[in-house]
């Protein structure tokens, strides 16, 4: 009897370990092409930081992993769900990453704000779940928490000059959405990012190391995107990322310029880690 106890207990424990690491189902971009119509959409700037998921309970990453903020950071958080980008300024991401990986970042977290984009599982619009949170915080108003302003798009020039106005003072993007979409998930036509290069991921499948300057040290990686193509990343990166490469079987982002005539992705550049 007490072995199947044990048994039973272990099972649970187990169980639970496995839906803490589920990913959430979460609503994830496009990329826009300028054929699209936008016009009456709303924009937003692309915020170069960590996704942090709020289920009403817990802060997790994209890939369901749990984040370990201080019990003063979520104190004041919704008893609902809101989905946003941790983050602190732009061109912080490495110190973003840090802090939001550790397990004791300690102090380092007030440096971070909660940016939200989108308040799932409500209803109407985006401005209108938006909305919801608006008046959350209204009443509730010491939390890290902001949302990330929605700027209408009257006419079309407006998008290209906000896009070089983000770009020129160093941020990531823009995204785009169709704000009377109802809350959906996966891949959206309606939430499109803009960037003036493309990015994608993929998962390394080798270290090759470096040659010159970079005798000693990592070179550049093979890496395979979800379609099967293979392509070497070599530029982009930092000297402390040679020392310490991606591992074997992890994912990174990568930026590129379109493709060759022979269908290989242009100027690859590593952009990052992805985040899990």
């Amino acid at each position: 009897m007490i072995k199947t106890g044990f048994q039973f207990i272990l099972v649970c424990l187990l169980f639970s370990q496995s839906v803490l690491a589920k990913a959430p189902d979460l609503f994830l971009l496009k990329t826009y092409d300028d054929s699209k119509s936008i016009v009456g959409w709303v924009m937003s700037e692309k915020l170069d930081g960590i996704r942090g998921f709020w289920d009403g309970e817990n802060l997790i990453t994209r890939g369901g992993n749990p984040i370990h903020a201080p019990g003063w950071f979520t104190k004041n958080y919704p008893p609902f769900a809101i989905d946003g980008e941790l983050w602190t300024k732009r061109g912080d991401f490495e110190n973003i990453s840090s802090i939001v990986r550790s397990k004791d970042s300690g102090d380092r977290w007030h440096k971070i704000t909660h940016q939200i984009f989108e308040v799932p599982n409500q209803s109407g619009g985006l401005l209108e779940r938006l909305a919801i949170l608006k008046a959350y915080l209204d009443k509730n108003s010491n939390t890290p928490i902001s949302i990330i302003p929605q700027i209408r798009i009257n006419v079309k020039k407006k998008l290209s000059n906000f896009l070089e106005e983000v770009v020129s003072d160093k941020g990531e993007g823009v995204v785009v959405r169709n704000p009377d979409t109802t809350y959906q998930t996966g891949r959206l036509s309606s939430a499109l990012k803009v960037k003036k290069y493309f990015d994608s991921e993929c998962t390394v499948l080798k270290i090759l190391p470096g040659k010159g300057k970079y005798a000693g040290m990592m070179g550049s990686v093979l890496c395979q995107v979800a379609g099967g193509r293979q392509l070497k990343v070599g530029s982009g990166f930092k000297d402390k990322d040679r020392v310490n490469p991606p591992s074997v079987g992890s994912k990174i982002t990568f930026k590129y310029y379109g493709f060759t005539k022979k269908g290989n992705y242009k100027y690859p550049v590593y952009l990052r880690a992805r985040s899990e």
